[in-house]
């Protein structure tokens, strides 16, 4: 009895005998059977909403052999931009990571219905 206890606890079994199958099936048996039975306390993890980098990039075609991307900024990551020079940095500042080197052709604000700035169309090219 000790020998066959020492023999499963070291795998010892050969695949494809009696007893390697018994030991599979045990272990199959206790990954689907014990969750129902022992609460591991393992839940999946709160979704939280991405910050500072949530940038939506669409295609927009090409200019002068030069792909063109609408980029879409929040408002939020643009720190207190207000002028059109710091408006155009901001916005190089948030793409440049992802996209690397590129000139902004134009932008435009997108505002909620009440009417306060929540995002910018960024026209890029890179």
């Amino acid at each position: 009895m000790f020998k066959m206890i020492r023999s499963y606890i070291f795998w010892a079994y050969e695949r494809g005998s009696f007893h390697y199958d018994v030991m599979v099936t045990a272990i199959l048996v206790f990954m689907f059977v014990s969750p129902h039975f022992i609460n591991y306390h393992d839940k999946p993890v709160e979704t939280v909403a991405l910050h500072a980098s949530e940038v939506l990039v669409r295609e927009a075609g090409t200019s002068d052999g030069s792909s063109r991307f609408i980029y879409q900024v929040r408002a939020e990551d643009m720190g207190a931009a207000s002028t059109d020079a710091e408006i155009r940095a901001a916005i190089v500042r948030l793409v440049e990571p992802i996209s690397g080197e590129v000139t902004v052709e134009r932008y435009e604000p997108i505002r909620d219905p009440q009417g306060k700035v929540i995002a910018y169309n960024a026209w890029v090219l890179r």
